[in-house]
């Protein structure tokens, strides 16, 4: 029987930051990153890059710098969204830019 293998997919660096009152620079982001790059997490979702410069530069900053973990960048289903995020990623050792059926839903 094979066993199925459970996925930690991370959003501390993206969802964390929506709590009133948080906020986190490039090198606190950078630090949980390698945290949870050492708790050998699957997936860390880095941020949101196309949202302001800075989370560009901080998700850009974890995929070059994380290794041994997929690098998530969040987008919409805009191409706009798609681009940065790619660009962002360009680095990393292992991406994902998750996107579900139900995004794409009437963006013809």
């Amino acid at each position: 029987m094979q066993r199925e293998k459970l996925i930690i997919f991370d959003t501390t660096l993206r969802d964390g930051e929506q709590c009133p009152g948080a906020s986190l620079n490039i090198k606190e982001k950078l630090e949980i990153a390698r945290q949870l790059a050492l708790l050998k997490v699957d997936v860390i979702e880095a941020g949101f890059p196309v949202a302001s410069p800075g989370d560009f530069e901080s998700v850009k900053q974890i995929a070059t710098e994380i290794r041994g973990v997929t690098i998530a960048g969040l987008s919409r289903a805009l191409e706009k969204d798609i681009e940065s995020t790619a660009k962002a990623l360009e680095k990393a050792e292992k991406t994902a830019d998750p996107c579900f059926s139900f995004d794409l839903q009437g963006t013809s």
